[in-house]
């Protein structure tokens, strides 16, 4: 590595891991580099990306827990489901081209950034109202969710965000908390497989882990004290996706 791509990946992996502690789609930016700075094939650079996610989600976890925001006591369902879909999305990232994925992903991005704009008050208030989605339905949006990041990652959050907030009735704050615990649960899995076919530059990862440790670690200390972090996240959940939807479709 470079110089020029050290500082890139420490800067790079920080910011990502801001924005995935308290939204989601960081990795839209830790793939980038993965793909464009570092010159890594897509299914290499899938498999590294997942380095600085375990990084930053177990830090993150850790911070939540501490905090008194991250409850497991009564989520091991759904963290279960999420994790099988995960298994099985890794299963199929293995013999899955990235180009063929992220053709798909433009347009479920867009769907998410219409999700986000429909109604912001569902996103932003302290506590959420309303019934939560039928069970049924809440674990099959689950297991789907699951597949989706175990095959690429990128966008993950966001989704989870979805599920949780609508489905699940969470807040914000407690959705993210929950989410960067079933990722690190998951992504150590996909570490272990995606490392078992050899597809891992674990130099380039760890650099770029270091910078989205830092990042999460950071945002979380920070995130359990902001009273507004709510509307902070929400804004960056706009920023993020916009962002996301603009450089997909070669806008910008």
């Amino acid at each position: 590595m470079e110089f020029y791509q050290i500082i890139i990946a420490i800067v790079g992996g920080f910011l990502a891991g801001v924005i995935n502690t308290l939204a989601g789609n960081g990795s839209a930016i830790t793939l980038s580099i993965l793909t464009e700075v570092m010159g890594l094939p897509g299914n290499v650079a899938n498999g590294t990306n997942r380095i600085g996610i375990a990084f930053q989600t177990l830090i993150s976890s850790y911070t939540f827990h501490k905090a008194g925001v991250l409850r497991v006591e009564n989520q091991w369902r759904p963290i279960s489901v999420v994790t099988i879909g995960a298994l099985i999305g890794i299963g199929t990232a293995l013999y899955v081209s990235h180009a063929q994925f992220m053709f798909v992903f433009k347009y479920l991005i867009v769907l998410m950034f219409l999700l986000l704009l429909i109604h912001p008050k569902r996103w932003i208030q302290p506590q959420v109202s309303g019934r939560p989605w039928p069970r049924p339905i809440l674990y099959s949006g689950l297991l789907l969710l699951g597949f989706y990041g175990g095959f690429i990652q990128m966008g993950m959050g966001l989704f989870f965000l979805a599920i949780a907030v609508l489905g699940a009735r969470y807040t914000l704050l407690q959705a993210n908390a929950l989410k960067v615990m079933v990722v690190a649960l998951y992504t150590l899995l996909a570490i272990a497989i995606f490392a078992w076919q050899g597809r891992m530059a674990w130099t380039i990862g760890l650099t770029l882990g270091i910078g989205q440790l830092l990042g999460g670690w950071l945002t979380t200390r920070y995130a359990v004290r902001y009273p507004a972090i709510n509307k902070l996240a929400y804004g960056l959940l706009i920023v993020a996706v916009g962002l996301a939807i603009l450089s997909l479709f070669e806008i910008v």
